[in-house]
């Protein structure tokens, strides 16, 4: 059976879930649940608090996990990532009192409060930097102003909680992270390809949608430029000499633009229908 850890808590967890139950697994009705079997799709899943799931996936306790891609980065286990989910992203950057630094740069030498050292040291190996990196477990905004540390590295959202505290950004980003699929280096544990199929079936049908017209056969190029699908657009005959009637996937960003062109151009019965999952 897969063995596979989920968040418990946090903003991680509510997503988590739902895009397994749209990939047709089972999942947990009680939140204080700490274990769910999915019997059809011989899964277990497992509730952790997101911090230790890479843990248990580097060490081989666990098949698969879902967690953030700064936490793996942060935990130092050897697990991989295997697919990006695309939510829960976050960005992490730099801070530190107005006119400390004007480059990332900067930073060598300097007191680093953060709550992910394996980020930041991370971070300092790969530009050949050198820092003292202070741990601390939340609110290191007061890191400066209490004088444990000369700048922090964080989370960085809107960044009011930086300019209440008297810091700014410096720099380029450390990292940007989002939750991500992960399992352990150098292993593909049975029934882990269905899994990584079926959400990413859930991540095609979250971005694309169905799209739907009837053309001019005269004007076919033109308007399948346009929709040109994944593959190819499927293209009938209409009862209607002359005319066909397409259908082609579309990114959902782009499709009110398409189907202004679309019409522009002179097709009709412009129709746009969800796409609950797929397999390409």
């Amino acid at each position: 059976m897969l063995r596979i850890a989920i968040p418990n808590k946090g903003t991680l967890s509510a997503p988590a879930s739902q895009m397994l139950r749209d990939a047709g697994y089972r999942q947990r009705t009680d939140p204080k649940d700490l274990i769910c079997r999915d019997e059809a799709n011989n899964v277990e899943f497992f509730y952790l608090r997101p911090r230790d799931i890479a843990t248990y996936v580097g060490s081989g306790d666990l098949d698969l996990g879902i967690t953030g891609r700064d936490l793996l980065v942060d935990s130092g286990v050897p697990a991989a990532e295997l697919l990006d989910l695309n939510f829960g992203g976050a960005t992490f950057r730099w801070a530190a009192p107005a006119d400390a630094l004007t480059s990332a740069d900067g930073i060598s030498g300097r007191r680093i409060a953060t709550a992910y050292p394996g980020v930041v040291a991370r971070y300092l190996a790969e530009h050949d930097l050198k820092a003292d990196v202070v741990r601390l477990d939340g609110a290191v905004e007061n890191a400066v102003r209490l004088g444990v540390a000369d700048l922090i590295a964080d989370v960085v959202e809107t960044g009011a909680t930086l300019r209440q505290a008297g810091l700014v950004t410096v720099g380029d980003p450390i990292m940007r992270s989002s939750a991500i699929l992960i399992g352990r280096e150098g292993q593909e544990p049975a029934g882990a390809a269905q899994l990584l199929r079926r959400l990413q079936g859930v991540l095609v049908a979250r971005n694309f949608v169905m799209l739907a017209y009837d053309v001019r056969a005269d004007l076919l190029e033109q308007a399948t430029s346009l929709t040109p699908g994944i593959e190819s657009p499927t293209v009938s005959p209409l009862h209607r000499e002359g005319w066909v009637a397409v259908e082609a996937m579309v990114q959902r960003s782009d499709v009110h633009r398409i189907m202004d062109e679309l019409y522009e151009m002179g097709a009709r019965a412009i129709l746009v229908t969800a796409i609950a999952n797929c397999r390409l």
